[in-house]
């Protein structure tokens, strides 16, 4: 029964580490400094308190890094020492995947899907020279842990070209809505949309929801798929723009268009 660490279990976290378990794992997880919320989470996935990241690592044969992006270098830092496979399964760049790599054993991720819950399928790209022995873990279960490369980074640029699309067009979307009504033509805009593009309307109320409820969390991501772009010698504009987009939203549940608009204009 493999021993696997979680950092930290938020909504997508405690989801993996609920299919771990299922899976018959061992996952662990370090209560110190985490917040009320997190504890509920890892309670009714059924995880393990280490109590603090370092026992954590002293116990784990495995470490599954999932956080916000902005916080990797921070996670992995916390774990200094740890003689197991560590892997990151955060937003982050090529570059950024390839720097935490001087890790040893380290395993390069990007999650896509919603979490694994209630008969959703998740995906989770990796690549790194442990890649399959961290895909096996995940066998049989509602994760479909698939294996890019053995090089790191791999995995994460799977990530960021898909994200760019998913996320940075949300923020286009809303980006859009606001301009119409700024302008004093939404109205015409809609009804053009529902001639011609129908799916735009209901995806744009799709984004204001998502942005209300955790696009604070999508800024981060946004500058890393930015930094991929600039990287790769491609204009890195659009997607800093949609992170200054995810950052004036509300930081609200159940925000809708109008408010998203309203914040932005």
């Amino acid at each position: 029964m493999v021993v696997v660490g979680l950092l930290h279990p938020g909504e997508m976290g405690s989801a993996i580490g609920a299919v771990l378990r299922s899976a018959r794992a061992t996952v662990l997880w370090a209560s110190d400094g985490r917040s009320d919320a997190t504890r509920q989470r890892a309670d009714a996935a059924g995880l393990e308190d280490a109590g603090s990241a370092a026992a954590l690592a002293r116990r784990g044969e495995v470490i599954l890094s999932v956080c916000p992006p902005h916080a990797a270098r921070d996670v992995l830092r916390s774990v200094r020492g740890f003689s197991g496979v560590y892997v990151d399964a955060n937003a982050v760049s090529p570059a950024t995947a390839r720097e935490l790599a001087r890790a040893e054993r380290f395993v390069d991720g990007g999650i896509v899907g919603p979490p694994p819950v209630g008969g959703q399928t998740t995906r989770l790209y990796l690549s790194g020279a442990e890649a399959s022995a961290v895909a096996a873990l995940f066998a049989g279960t509602p994760v479909d842990a698939r294996v890019v490369s053995e090089a790191p980074g791999d995995a994460s640029a799977v990530k960021m070209a898909y994200a760019a699309w998913t996320k940075g067009t949300a923020a286009l979307l809303l980006a859009i809505r606001a301009l119409a009504r700024a302008e004093g033509v939404e109205a015409p805009l809609l009804a053009e949309w529902e001639r011609s593009l129908p799916e735009l309307l209901e995806r744009s109320d799709r984004a204001a929801a998502s942005a209300g409820e955790k696009g604070w969390r999508w800024v981060g991501e946004m500058e890393e798929i930015a930094a991929t772009f600039a990287d790769a010698g491609l204009p890195d504009g659009f997607h800093l723009a949609a992170a200054q987009i995810f950052r004036r939203s509300p930081r609200r549940e159940g925000a809708g268009v109008d408010d998203i608009v309203a914040a932005l204009t």
